[in-house]
């Protein structure tokens, strides 16, 4: 095929030749360039696809014109978006790696080990409190773990440690305090009754944001949003009444959880910050460590002294109860880490779905594994509260989303 060229006209400094191009030695599938429309209306000029004028006659107000020489291969400008493998040619022949390739699977993959590390933690949590019930020193034991992580991880540089400052860590206290005293009451209230029942209660959270965004920070809620959650009210109502486990201490301490972890999105909002999210939750667990080791001495210091270490070690051995809670506390920062990640990498409707379908997971393994046995009214309310906190999570991704088009599109008119 020939490289034929439209003659008579010029393109900002292009000056198209008068006579047709010779052929390039060496080859024969040189695309054709022809002039599609007038150059004076902005016609586009087309080199085996149609390109936008835009970029070839606003880009640059001149385009010089190389000599081709022999054997070199020509390759089209793609002017718009092609898949990933005709993108890496067009930009010097580098290939495309998996992970570029397939990101639906790598985001299937993160979903998969945020739910897996997140079931073995409960399961594993459980357990050692069926043998060593000291939820506020469990508590400490799993940030310990996970800090030590953080720190040997930056000690190898991966990640690199972004530095903080006096101001970050100001707007950080707060938010790492928050996430100390809703990890500790909700261990509380693992301890104290069903994993299930606990995560039926959990489930209220999104009610007590709502209502924090609302009468604290002033948002106003839609109507519909307060009904998608009566839903979650009467079901955790139901379940609660004929759960067979319950008590007031796991009660109270899942409904303080639930305070707790709302204020720290509130401080979340206003502690806004460029560093990443790893280096993030490293710093809030720090913080988070120092708060919860003085509440574990105080109120189980002298029972784990006294009894509690000799009781454990009785009962499974040193080196299972070592080994337990080092594997808790890794488990415990892992599927942490990992849901920050995760995340970070899909839209608000995918997280919202995600976080509904983690609790589903979590309840329905727990009552596996440990046989617990639970009345149909509770089954039913697990249920009803399940599905409210899909509804409520569906309306609030869509509401965000509507307000970021709208957002964009005020800015487009301005």
């Amino acid at each position: 095929m020939e490289s034929r060229l439209l003659t008579g006209a010029t393109i900002r400094g292009l000056a198209l030749p008068q006579k047709p191009a010779a052929r390039i030695a060496g080859n024969d599938s040189v695309p054709t360039v022809r002039l599609s429309g007038k150059l004076s209306d902005g016609g586009n000029l087309i080199w085996g696809r149609q390109l936008r004028p835009a970029i070839l006659l606003e880009a640059s107000p001149a385009i010089s014109v190389s000599s081709v020489k022999k054997r070199q291969n020509v390759r089209p400008c793609l002017a718009a978006a092609s898949s990933p493998a005709e993108s890496s040619d067009s930009a010097g022949g580098a290939k495309v790696g998996f992970l570029e390739k397939y990101p639906a699977l790598v985001t299937g993959f993160f979903f998969f080990m945020w739910y897996f590390l997140n079931v073995i933690f409960n399961i594993i949590n459980k357990k050692i409190y069926n043998y060593f019930p000291y939820p506020y020193f469990v508590s400490v034991i799993h940030l310990f773990v996970g800090v030590i992580y953080c720190l040997a991880s930056w000690a190898v540089g991966l990640p690199k440690r972004a530095p903080i400052d006096s101001n970050l860590l100001k707007m950080l206290i707060p938010v790492a305090v928050c996430h100390a005293l809703g990890h500790v009451t909700s261990n509380v209230s693992f301890a104290a009754v069903a994993v299930s029942f606990t995560h039926t209660i959990k489930a209220l959270e999104p009610f007590f944001n709502a209502a924090a965004s609302q009468f604290i920070l002033g948002q106003q809620i839609p109507l519909t949003l307060w009904l998608s959650l009566a839903p979650v009210v009467i079901g955790v109502s139901m379940a609660s009444l004929t759960e067979l486990s319950f008590n007031w201490i796991g009660f109270v301490s899942a409904m303080i959880s639930n305070i707790s972890f709302t204020y720290r999105s509130i401080y979340s909002k206003k502690a806004m910050t460029d560093m990443d999210s790893t280096n993030l939750y490293a710093y809030i667990s720090i913080i988070a460590l120092i708060v919860c080791i003085p509440p574990a001495v105080i109120f189980e210091g002298p029972q784990l002294i006294k009894h509690g270490f000799n009781d454990a070690i009785a009962k499974v051995g040193l080196t299972k109860f070592i080994t337990d809670l080092f594997w808790v506390g890794m488990f415990y920062h892992l599927y942490n880490q990992l849901a920050t990640n995760t995340l970070e990498r899909v839209a608000p409707l995918t997280h919202a779905v995600g976080n509904v379908l983690k609790r589903v997971f979590v309840i329905g393994f727990s009552i596996l594994v440990f046989g617990n046995k639970i009345s149909l009214q509770t089954g039913i309310g697990t249920s009803i509260a399940i599905a409210g906190v899909a509804l409520y999570s569906f309306i609030k991704a869509k509401m965000k989303k509507r307000n970021e088009n709208e957002s964009r599109m005020r800015e487009m008119q301005e």
